[in-house]
């Protein structure tokens, strides 16, 4: 343990193990005339042991008593003083259940996640009242930012609970450990509003979209009672379904405290959920059973699957019965004093609105893009709040619909209102038969509003820009497909299948290799590369359900291609702006995973004229207002479309910043019919924009550090450079690459990536690197007349070869090249084992040949000089 720690850092603690205790908070702020309060204070659901940003958790605190809220909020208040912070911090404890022992764990002078999550649970907005305060004004002189009258020098009172949940992505790697502990590795978080423990918790669970309804009435983890003690007492993100289950079972609330250390209140709380699903089971539906449910936390998609009824049919009967949601504000002050500012939630906890919902208007509704995970994070969020911009400048009262905690658009003073609650069916009807708006924007929040289009259209909804049945013909693969065959646009070979026998069939007519889609999957890999029957099979095999409602579809995969996307914008079918952007890695990486070069370097103008020529006939066919993105193949100047998405993309953001244009804007204007037709200048540019993706592998202990089909970056940057080179160097600097000094090994499976490769050591060979290599690499490297160096295999040590471990220990190795023999291998390999050391010595690895030969060209060509580095060492240290 200390030797990985000391890879990433020169110092570690040793620290006395309090698992099991309680874990509290305090958000504490204090100016430079000692005026200091506590804002929020947070308890975690989850005891000690488990990372904070691993954690559910609840603000205000629930469990402590007044004596042990008070204990610790005066020490938080000694404890700032003395520091001597001006502006904002939080402080962590450890709190002993049984008695009021407590341990200060840390303190974070600046603003943490935690900053993020408090400023939203309580409307105190603590990042500008700290750049307030670092700039000397002092607490009393400044407003709250809320009521706008009273004064910033108070500690929000709350009349509700806020819950946070984290998000984790987990399934998408292989050999990941599931195992949650002290260190981080969710990807996002959500935050819910209500008014009892009940309710948020269970608005929560549906707010990550990972297909639970609830807390209750989702698809059984079919556990018996020892494998579910085991999942309660070792925690993954399984734990609050497993509790449930458990509940349902009839373990009882203090074995279950034993085995996960939950407070029993909390445990309580979980209960009253699941014998509130029993008896909806069991009893006649009447107005008091339906309002308990509701104040429950109950969906009506939720209440269906427990009566056996229908999620549309609940509502009705539900809103004949009038139980119905009330508008609450979060105002800081528990009600003490009005709000000026429009943060809501809905609840079934109140009998009236704090909002008149008479006044008439011209209103536009814009649905947000939910938790951050792989494969939807800020982008969506940027592209969210300048739509919100965009219809403001239009005239429009603006409606955001968020629960994110970390992002802009949750910000209050974003938009007119803020309704901070689910993106469901239930919650948008909700909402938007209250405000009435003109149209509702959902194609600026990725794929969760994108995914709600057709039932909002069946609903009677009006959607601002592409009509959602032009969105079901993008979204649906047959219908897509026949759509190309009548434009005569080529498409990679492609069917779905509800017999195994029939898909090798395909497989065998087509070629190897081959990309499967398994619709029911139990490991969570939604696609794969098969190279041949024999993992076609396995792949195949984990479907948990092959039939004619869940087929599974094969695609023919094209080997060598060359991937290009477009994001674009048009205007009743009109192309108006777009932007070709080349993918450095060959077919086979996610889009989400490549670098990504923008205006391309190495496209034929045919190619780029084709790609421009088909994006236009689409456009036209789809009738498409708003934003678009499209995906391709290119092999030579063979150009096939592989999806169509008629909504903004991952790199809308990318696209505008590189360009200069604002393609948002333009969409949202597109959207509203009112967009100019003007001539953009978007591939012939003065400058390259790289965007490289960020991973976090060193944080999923076990994980396979590959690229493949399947999404697995958590985040991205983007440089500019006057040449492809030095982009992609900056972009690569900055996700922590460092450039080797001493020694690079290189390590491919296929003998066409050790063809490919051979260029590249050659250059290296000469730039003075000593070179290493596994011996199948080492030996045709050797047979090309290179000096190299054989390391040996992990656990196959031989005679006249250097260990692999000692080669990173000793700093003989500061690059690895390791490129797979195939990016479906489930079995632990050699190659794997090497991944995952370098990836834990915190030494640079790349598994890519594209991205290898592009790297060893880039400094081949430029010197630090070049990136105008001034000093080099002092970047080098990550």
């Amino acid at each position: 343990m200390l030797e990985e720690a000391y890879a990433y850092s020169p110092q570690v603690l040793v620290e006395e193990n309090l698992k099991g205790w309680k874990e509290v908070e305090y958000e504490v702020v204090r100016d430079s005339a000692d005026n200091c309060i506590t804002v929020c204070n947070m308890e975690n659901f989850d005891p000690l042991g488990i990372h904070t940003g691993e954690s559910i958790v609840v603000a205000p605190s629930q469990t402590l008593t007044n004596n042990e809220y008070h204990k610790l909020r005066e020490i938080a208040i000694k404890v700032i003083r003395h520091l001597g912070i001006v502006g904002e911090c939080n402080i962590q404890y450890a709190l002993d259940p049984v008695s009021e022992e407590y341990r200060v764990i840390e303190v974070n002078a600046r603003l943490s996640r935690s900053s993020a999550l408090a400023s939203k649970a309580t409307g105190y907005p603590l990042a500008y009242v700290a750049a307030k305060l670092a700039l000397g004004y002092n607490l009393p002189d400044l407003k709250n930012a809320v009521t706008g009258v009273t004064s910033a020098c108070f500690e929000p009172a709350l009349d509700y609970l806020a819950l946070k949940i984290p998000r984790w992505d987990l399934d998408k790697f292989r050999k990941v450990s599931h195992q949650i502990s002290s260190q981080m590795k969710s990807v996002g978080e959500i935050m819910a509003l209500g008014r009892s423990f009940e309710e948020v918790m269970q608005k929560g669970l549906r707010m990550l979209q990972i297909g639970l309804v609830g807390l209750t009435e989702n698809e059984r983890l079919n556990l018996d009672t020892n494998d579910l003690k085991t999942l309660i007492a070792e925690p993954t993100p399984k734990r609050v379904v497993a509790v449930a289950e458990a509940l349902g079972k009839g373990m009882s609330v203090d074995k279950i405290h034993e085995l996960s250390g939950i407070d029993p209140w909390f445990l309580g709380k979980l209960e009253n959920i699941v014998n509130m699903s029993q008896k909806l089971r069991k009893e006649d539906m009447d107005e008091s059973l339906m309002r308990s449910a509701k104040r429950y936390g109950f969906s009506d998609k939720q209440i269906a699957l427990a009566t056996n009824s229908e999620e549309m049919k609940v509502r009705e009967q539900r809103k004949k019965m009038g139980v119905l949601p009330v508008v609450k504000q979060v105002d800081t002050l528990a009600a003490e004093y009005p709000a000026q500012t429009n943060y809501l939630y809905l609840t079934y906890h109140g009998s009236s609105h704090d909002l008149d919902y008479s006044e008439s208007g011209k209103r536009a509704m814009v649905l947000g893009s939910g938790a951050y995970c792989i494969g939807s994070s800020v982008e969506f969020d940027w592209c969210s709040v300048n739509a919100v911009r965009t219809l403001e400048r239009e005239g429009f009262e603006t409606i955001m619909v968020n629960y994110n905690p970390e992002t802009v658009s949750t910000d209050y003073d974003t938009c007119d209102k803020l309704y901070f609650d689910e993106l469901s069916l239930e919650r948008v009807l909700d909402i938007y038969e209250l405000e009435n708006p003109e149209g509702v924007v959902i194609s600026t929040g990725g794929q969760i509003p994108n995914t709600l289009a057709p039932k909002l259209h069946q609903a009677n909804v009006s959607v601002f820009g592409t009509s959602p049945n032009s969105i079901d013909r993008a979204e649906n693969r047959h219908k897509f497909s026949q759509m190309l065959d009548e434009l005569e646009v080529d498409q990679p070979r492609w069917k779905d299948f509800a017999e195994i026998k029939e898909a090798f069939d395909f497989a065998d007519e087509v070629g190897y290799p081959v990309l499967v889609r398994p619709s029911y999957v139990l490991s969570g890999a939604a696609m794969a590369v098969a190279h041949d029957k024999t993992s076609l099979e396995a792949y195949l095999n984990k479907a948990a359900r092959i039939s004619k409602e869940a087929p599974v579809v094969i695609t023919k995969f094209e080997l060598g291609a060359k991937e290009i996307e477009i994001d674009a914008v048009a205007q009743n079918g009109e192309l108006l702006i777009y932007a070709i952007a080349e993918h450095v890695e060959h077919a086979g990486v996610h889009s989400g995973d490549a670098t990504i070069v923008l205006p391309p370097q190495k496209l034929y103008l045919e190619t780029i004229k084709r790609v421009k020529q088909i994006t236009k006939k689409i456009a036209k066919e789809l009738h498409i207002s708003g934003p678009f993105n499209i995906q391709f193949l290119a092999v030579n100047n063979d150009i096939k479309v592989i999806e169509c998405n008629l909504r903004s993309s991952r790199s809308f953001p990318f696209s505008s910043k590189v360009t200069g244009y604002n393609f948002i804007e333009i969409a949202t204007e597109a959207m509203l019919g009112i967009a100019e037709k003007k001539a953009y200048k978007t591939v012939d540019l003065d400058h390259v924009g790289v965007k490289g993706p960020q991973f976090s592998f060193s944080r999923l202990k076990g994980a396979d550090p590959v690229l493949s089909v399947e999404m697995a970056s958590t985040g991205e940057v983007a440089c500019f450079g006057d040449s492809l080179h030095e982009a992609f160097l900056k972009a690569s600097l900055s996700t922590g690459f460092r450039i080797p000094k001493k020694g690079v090994l290189l390590s491919a499976g296929r003998i066409e990536d050790k063809v490919a490769l051979l260029p590249s050591a050659r250059q290296l060979a000469g730039q003075g690197f000593k070179l290493y290599a596994t011996p199948g690499t080492a030996q045709f490297l050797k047979d090309e007349g290179l000096d190299i160096a054989v390391v040996c295999h992990v656990d196959d040590p031989k005679e006249g070869c250097i260990e692999f471990a000692h080669a990173l220990s000793e700093g003989l190795v500061d690059w690895v090249i390791n490129v797979p023999r195939n990016y479906s291998h489930e079995e632990m390999t050699a190659g794997y084992a090497i991944r995952r050391l370098t990836v834990d010595r915190n030494v640079p690895l790349t598994t890519n040949v594209q991205v290898a030969k592009l790297m060893v060209d880039a400094l081949g060509r430029l010197s630090m000089d070049d990136l105008k580095i001034v000093d080099w060492d002092a970047y080098n240290v990550n």
